[in-house]
This record gives structure tokens, C-alpha cells and sequence, in this order.
């Protein structure tokens, strides 16, 4: 009998253990599921950010891609390297479109986008530089052949001066650089052994090499080649930001990152030179410029990861 009373006495308590555990699992299934709804639209705000990140990304490089087909010259080289990254512009739109979820991709696209932004700048500078000096020779071609025109008749000595101006003055006496190229290299065995690389982090040094080609007319003797570098972040690189690095060019001025003085005797001449500057190199584009005589007479690029 008492056992009985026992086991009745026990029923309510197990009904209210059985209720009190069925709460807490009700509790816990309700936090878990909120906290899943909550995950579920932090997801969808997220992707929808990256989705307009994406468009922006694809709007600026449709304006790169306007920019770069506005740019005019007659120089080859810089037609090539236009054509290049007008080539570049539309892989990565194809990428943009296919990563479009991608918040990663996104980013790196952004990134190259304002690399080519840099880049555009770049050139701008050296077409409007280009075109200066080509209007210079022009106004002092017109201004000799008017002279020369006011003079003609007088004597065959006069004539034969007036076509040696013209002579000159269409081949002028800037001097021609080509065969430009430019590399990133570290040192081993103590500075002995180069050793070419792509990686910015490992890069100690850029090597830019070049040549002067013949010019009959230009002044013969030691000729300072001045190197300039714009890094991915539009800075110039220098190893030091004094007057002894800083030198002058299309009537500007700047920071070089390499010299190289040549014994120029009015025949094709190559060199070399290695551009350095503060701590270490960052990944991008780097542009580069290459200056004799106070005037812009190259440029390229140089990728490094």
C-alpha cells in the first residue's frame, strides 16, 4: 500500500520533469532557428553588396574602356601597350560577369581596375609630353622656313642652307630609345649571382634595360639616362626623396630610381641600370620612364605579383 502511494506520489514530478524538458528542447529549437534565419539574411545582404560591388567594378572598367580607345598617338610602342590593355580591359569584364558572386574575384578586379587607372594616367602624361615636343618643332620648322623663304634667291649657299635646316629640323636631335625592357631581380652568393623574379616581395631591385639609337645631329659626349618609376600606388621610387635623386624633365620635375651615364658618340649605344627605392616592393603595375636631355624618350611596364 505504501509502495503504491509512492509510486503516485512520484507521477506529478515526472509529468513536470517530462514538461520542463520539453520546454527547454522547444526553446533551444526556436534560438537555433532564429539564428539560422538570422545567418540567412547577413548571406543575402552580403551577396547583394557584392552584386553592386560587381557593377561598379564592371561600370569603371566599361570607363577605362572608353578612356583607353579615346587615347591618340603616333608612337607604335604605345599603340602596342594601348592595344594590350584594351585586351586586358575586356578579360576582365568577361571576368566581372562570370564571378559576379564571387566577393573575392570582386576584389582583385577592383584592384587591377585602379592599376589601369594609374596606367591610363601615365600614358596621358606621355602623349601630352610627346605632343608638346612635336608642336615645338613644328612652330621652329614654320619659323626657319619662313626665314629661309624670305632670304630665297639670294645665293645657291643660301638654298643649300635652307634644305640642311629643313633636314634638321625634321630629324631633330631628340634622341630614339628602343629595345626597352625592364625585370625584377634579387641577389645571391653576396650580391654576385642575379637571379630574375616576379614576385614583388622577393624583388631587390628593378633592371631596366635599353638602347640609344644614332643620331648624326644630337651632341655627342656623356649622356645621364635617368630612370623614373611609378608604383602600383602612383608614387615615384627613389631610395631617397633628396636633391641628389630628384632631376628635370618636360620642363617638370621628379624622383629617379636609376642613372646610367653613357659615353654617347652619335651611334646606337645599349645600357643598363638598376632602379631601387624604400623597403619593399608592393604587387602591381609599375610604370616606367625612360629620360635623356631633359626629355621623356621611353616607357614601359612591369608587372610584378
Amino acid at each position: 500500500m505504501e509502495d503504491h502511494t509512492n509510486s503516485e506520489n512520484r507521477k506529478p514530478k515526472l509529468l513536470w520533469l517530462f514538461i520542463g524538458l520539453l520546454t527547454i528542447t522547444n526553446c533551444i529549437t526556436l534560438w537555433l532557428y532564429l539564428q539560422e534565419k538570422t545567418s540567412v539574411k547577413e548571406t543575402i545582404v552580403l551577396k547583394e553588396e557584392v552584386i553592386v560591388e560587381r557593377d561598379n567594378v564592371k561600370n569603371d572598367l566599361l570607363q577605362l574602356q572608353k578612356d583607353f580607345s579615346s587615347l591618340e598617338t603616333n608612337d607604335e610602342v604605345l599603340k602596342t601597350e594601348i592595344e594590350a590593355k584594351k585586351a586586358e580591359i575586356a578579360t576582365l569584364l568577361i571576368d566581372a560577369e562570370k564571378h559576379k558572386g564571387d566577393a573575392r574575384i570582386i576584389s582583385k578586379l577592383r584592384k587591377e581596375s585602379e592599376t589601369l587607372r594609374q596606367i591610363m594616367r601615365g600614358y596621358v602624361r606621355t602623349i601630352d609630353s610627346l605632343g608638346t615636343l612635336n608642336k615645338n618643332l613644328i612652330v621652329e620648322k614654320n619659323s626657319v622656313l619662313r626665314d629661309l623663304a624670305s632670304e630665297k634667291g639670294k645665293t645657291t649657299n643660301l638654298n643649300k642652307e635652307k634644305e640642311d635646316l629643313n633636314a634638321t629640323i625634321q630629324k631633330g636631335s631628340i634622341l630614339s630609345c628602343f629595345n626597352v625592357s625592364a625585370k625584377g631581380v634579387k641577389f645571391k652568393s653576396g650580391g654576385k649571382k642575379e637571379i630574375q623574379t616576379s614576385k614583388a616581395s622577393k624583388t631587390e631591385k628593378i633592371k631596366v634595360a635599353f638602347s640609344l639609337g644614332e643620331n648624326k645631329i644630337a651632341k655627342s659626349g656623356e649622356k645621364t639616362v635617368f630612370v623614373r618609376v611609378i608604383t602600383p600606388d602612383g608614387k615615384e621610387m627613389a631610395k631617397s626623396y633628396d636633391d641628389n635623386y630628384r632631376f628635370k624633365f618636360n620642363k617638370s620635375s621628379g624622383y629617379f630610381a636609376g642613372k646610367e651615364t653613357l659615353n654617347y658618340s652619335n651611334s646606337e649605344i645599349s645600357g643598363v641600370t638598376y632602379c631601387e627605392g624604400q623597403g619593399e616592393l608592393v604587387p602591381g603595375n609599375y610604370i616606367i620612364e625612360i629620360t635623356c636631355d631633359g626629355v621623356v624618350i621611353a616607357n614601359t611596364t612591369l608587372r610584378l605579383d
